[in-house]
């Protein structure tokens, strides 16, 4: 297999390793009440060591349960917003597949979703603390910044690499006329 084969085959076994990630995230918004529920009975059970070592952790999980639990007996509707999420995630998830498709025309998608990644850590530091996230949550919520950005920085790296390799090479005397 020649080097931009081998090159291909690494952004696109990224690129579905970033995919797979981008429909597990959205999927998982869907049922948070039963996940939460899940959460909070593993969290409590009696081999954890959550409520020994890590009360706090505990102590949200059981706070946001409640707030899911009383949300979706009286305002069903809110939850509506986490069904959105779910599905951006999903659709975000699609546009990815240009990238696999054709990596060098769709490189912006990726600069796209590294800009996103970079997005969420200013987004996590105003609105949490507006809404009464506690810092350590905020922390993690940006490491999925962080951690996501990481196989795109890869996948970019390789996409420049990949436009190198496959970019036509004119001889001096078949170079293409100038406009003007």
């Amino acid at each position: 297999m020649s080097e931009a084969g081998v090159l291909l085959r690494r952004i696109r076994v990224w690129l579905i390793f970033f995919i797979v990630c981008l429909v597990l995230s959205g999927l998982t918004a869907f049922p948070l009440v039963t996940e939460l529920h899940w959460l909070e009975s593993l969290l409590e059970s009696s081999g954890s060591p959550v409520p020994e070592h890590f009360p706090a952790l505990l102590e949200w999980v059981e706070r946001v349960r409640a707030g899911l639990d009383v949300t979706e007996a009286k305002y069903p509707f809110v939850l509506y917003g986490t069904d959105w999420l779910a599905f951006a995630h999903l659709v975000i998830a699609v546009a990815f597949y240009g990238p696999y498709r054709d990596p060098v025309r769709n490189i912006w998608v990726i600069e796209f979703g590294m800009m996103a990644c970079a997005g969420i850590i200013p987004l996590a530091l105003i609105c949490g603390p507006i809404r009464g996230i506690p810092f350590w949550w905020s922390v993690i919520d940006m490491s999925f910044g962080v951690l996501g950005v990481i196989p795109l920085m890869i996948v970019r790296r390789r996409i420049k690499l990949l436009e190198a390799l496959t970019a036509p090479v004119f001889p001096r005397t078949q170079a293409p006329a100038l406009l003007g």
